[in-house]
């Protein structure tokens, strides 16, 4: 059964809360597991479920501005680092070891923290991101944040996810019915997506431009589950190779998939378990 969880952690703007939902045991050993961009830490319902039923205690975290977390009064407080403040606190009160599952911007804030002395991270998967993010893919991700549309109904929502997130992969019908109820919120006359619009406004701010975390890349030591879609533009196929050649790397590439992989499909959910094991 999912539970609700809840940290205070203090940003440069003065303390905010950040709310997490949690699966399995409280006793287990923690994986911690952290959205995308535009994204929630609902995305990870089935993940969860999967490796809870294995006795792990999963914690999926909506970073600030998404989901039932706060929203920010300084837009460019929307940033890597400072998520990366608000994650410090969440792993504070875990206090202990943990595992680390991150989607793209979770990804970043995962290698983030790996790179860091003294981090609690043993084991990471990183979810169709890695050391080089190419312009072109940072270009259309600007392209298609920074509005704000009202949707008539759940039905319509979902009809826009299935479109922008079509990387994703094959999904079913309840799959995306999921997504789209967990990334609702009532506005005006219909509903609107879960976070708060502003998070744009730093990526909107200034050109596009390719990401080079090949320096952070490289203070990252421990096991990496690499994985990369298929069909993805933002972990290239040269920029994955690469990274596997780290004996600490192993890469898996899911076919019918671009940017990233929803980790909601059986097998899916299987390779990133047997990853982390107990």
């Amino acid at each position: 059964m999912m539970r609700e969880g809840a940290v205070r952690w203090l940003s440069p703007a003065g303390f905010f809360t950040m709310r997490w939902w949690e699966w399995g045991p409280e006793d287990g050993a923690p994986v911690v597991c952290v959205h995308g961009l535009t994204r929630s830490g609902r995305d990870f319902d089935a993940l969860a479920q999967g490796l809870a039923a294995a006795g792990r205690r999963v914690i999926c975290p909506d970073l600030p501005g998404r989901g039932a977390s706060d929203w920010l009064p300084d837009a460019m407080l929307y940033q890597p680092p400072v998520y990366v403040a608000a994650l410090s606190h969440l792993l504070a009160r875990i206090d202990g070891p943990v595992d680390w599952v991150g989607t793209s911007l979770g990804g970043i804030c995962g290698m983030a923290i790996a790179a860091t002395p003294g981090h609690p991270i043993r084991r990471m998967v990183l979810n169709d991101v890695g050391a080089f993010v190419p312009q072109e893919a940072m270009a259309r991700i600007r392209d298609y944040m920074g509005n704000e549309p009202l949707f008539e109904d759940i039905p319509a929502l979902e009809a826009h996810l299935r479109t922008v997130h079509a990387p994703f992969g094959n999904l079913s019908d309840a799959e995306w019915r999921h997504l789209a109820e967990t990334s609702a919120r009532p506005g005006g006359d219909g509903v609107l997506l879960h976070y708060d619009p502003a998070i744009a406004t730093p990526i909107r701010a200034t050109e596009a431009q390719a990401i080079d975390m090949r320096a952070l890349w490289a203070l990252v030591k421990i096991p990496v589950l690499l994985i990369r879609g298929a069909e993805s533009d933002l972990l290239l196929p040269e920029t994955a190779a690469e990274m596997a050649a780290q004996p600490h790397v192993r890469l898996a590439e899911i076919a019918g998939a671009g940017h990233a992989p929803a980790l909601m499909d059986p097998a899916q959910v299987a390779l990133v378990r047997d990853f982390l094991g107990q």
